[in-house]
């Protein structure tokens, strides 16, 4: 049988793992992730109130449950964990699906200043990642920017507006929920170096915006109208054009005096965060011209925008896994079809997949092909991959590697608290914040399993034949 190890448990890990089962009846695939929960930036990059693509984690759940697919949480690999040397020894092949992990900065002086923050940082706080940083985001700002026209520049926009009643539904920690339900954001400026033709934001993400309570969005036409497309926009693709005539009916539309404004900014770009008080007070932005090429140049007209909290939201970027090889330039792992390029030779059994393979570029439902051509690339080697004797269930190996794997029972077993945590503060499921209290979710596995397993001498009798893969795992 061949035994492969998938490095991550979003989309892209759960659909190469998806993939490799349905295409080949006797592989057998172990989902690692340095976290105890799965399901990557599903659990932990989409907005709270965005239910409905939550919801994808059912689908992805039912990979886990697969019988020859296992979940083994609270794995590192590279650095400070299972060295990639040493995994490659543990399974016939290994993909990386770790993703984009870091962000990508501004590059403008005053960029370090308390208050400014990437937008993955304000959206981990408030999906409740272990690694966020602790609270403040919102103490004591009455205006805020968000730097870029992205899906994920309107969901922190949109966070920043939303009012206590509506995310108390959600499964968002408690401290975020108090924290943004007792914020003093009255003004929201989300801001584009390019014209509204170029946002990245989908037209129904944009389109919230004007529907939540006490919060009205402000458009300037006259930003829009340096867009040469904005006089008749007929020949943009559909999406794009969409997106303006959203636009156009804002900027028409008389101001409500709501509690709230979110103001659209376009072709305008952060110079500078200017200091007030020994953080920031303030953002300098200059006024941008489209340069007939695509891009934009520098007017030399300058603006400064209050703001205490500066998130931006331009773009991630791939990190390097120890032991593997990087193309700095790209951010990715150098690949043919999935295969990992070593010395600018295939290297065996390594592959990628997801945004560590093609950049941080697609929607969730983009990892799909492109988990398939990885899977496709690892089958056509399967007949030479699977010549390798490997050592038995690897297990045993990675906690010699200073791993504490947490299986699917260990999961079950944060879910389980969650809701309990949920109901306990009269809300639904509610995430469970840092690292000590999922671990301590998961270790509660191991000891109801240990109360109700059979004596040492019954134990081999009652155990079922065949491989354990979902049902049976350690945490």
């Amino acid at each position: 049988m061949l035994r492969v190890a998938v490095v991550g448990s979003g989309p892209s890990g759960v659909y190469t793992a998806q993939s490799l089962v349905q295409r080949d009846p006797e592989v057998l695939v172990d989902v690692l992730d340095r976290l105890p929960c799965p399901y990557g930036l599903v659990r932990y990059g989409v907005a709270p109130d965005h239910e409905k693509i939550k919801s994808l984690q059912h689908s992805l759940r039912a990979v886990f449950e697969h019988e020859r697919v296992r979940f083994l949480g609270g794995v590192r690999v590279g650095a400070d964990g299972v060295p990639v040397a040493r995994l490659r020894g543990l399974y016939h092949a290994v993909v990386y699906c770790v993703g984009a992990a870091s962000d990508r900065r501004l590059g403008v002086p005053g960029e370090e200043l308390p208050g400014s923050w990437s937008a993955t940082d304000f959206v981990s706080w408030y999906s409740a990642h272990p690694d966020a940083a602790g609270g403040g985001f919102v103490r004591d700002v009455r205006a805020a920017v968000v730097v870029g026209v992205g899906n994920v520049a309107v969901d922190v926009t949109r966070m920043l507006a939303r009012d206590a009643a509506e995310l108390s539904p959600t499964d968002m920690p408690q401290t975020a929920l108090s924290a943004l339900s007792a914020s003093g954001v009255t003004e929201i400026h989300m801001v584009g170096r390019r014209g509204p033709s170029q946002a990245r934001f989908t037209t129904k993400e944009l389109r919230e915006l004007g529907g939540l309570p006490d919060t009205e969005v402000v458009v300037d036409e006259t930003d829009l109208a340096s867009d040469p497309a904005y006089g008749d926009p007929s020949g943009l693709p559909a999406a794009q054009r969409r997106n303006v005539e959203v636009l156009r009916d804002w900027a028409a539309a008389p101001t409500r005096g709501a509690r709230r404004r979110i103001r659209l900014r376009f072709f305008l770009r952060p110079v500078e965060l200017l200091a007030v008080e020994g953080r920031v007070g303030a953002v300098r932005l200059e006024r941008t011209a489209p340069d007939g090429r695509g891009g934009v140049l520098g007017t030399g007209r300058y603006e400064d925008v209050e703001a205490q909290l500066v998130l931006r939201s331009v773009g991630y970027r791939g990190v390097p896994v120890e032991g593997l090889p990087f193309d700095a330039e790209s951010c990715t792992v150098p690949h043919v079809a999935g295969r990992v390029v070593r010395a600018g030779g295939i290297a065996p059994g390594e592959y990628v997949a997801g945004w560590i393979k093609r950049g941080p570029t697609g929607v969730i439902g983009t990892n799909r092909p492109c988990a398939k051509e990885t899977a496709t690339s690892l089958l056509e080697d399967a007949p030479v991959l699977a010549r390798r004797t490997l050592p038995d269930d690897p297990l045993d190996s990675l906690r010699a590697s200073g791993a504490e794997p947490v299986g699917w029972a260990g999961w079950l077993a944060i879910e389980r608290a969650e809701a309990a945590l949920g109901a306990s503060l009269g809300r639904g499921v509610v995430k469970l914040p840092d690292w000590a209290a999922l671990r301590a979710a998961a270790a509660s596995a191991d000891r109801s399993r240990a109360a109700t397993a059979p004596p040492e001498s019954t134990r081999a009798a009652t155990a079922p034949t065949g491989t354990a893969r979902a049902a049976d795992q350690p945490s």
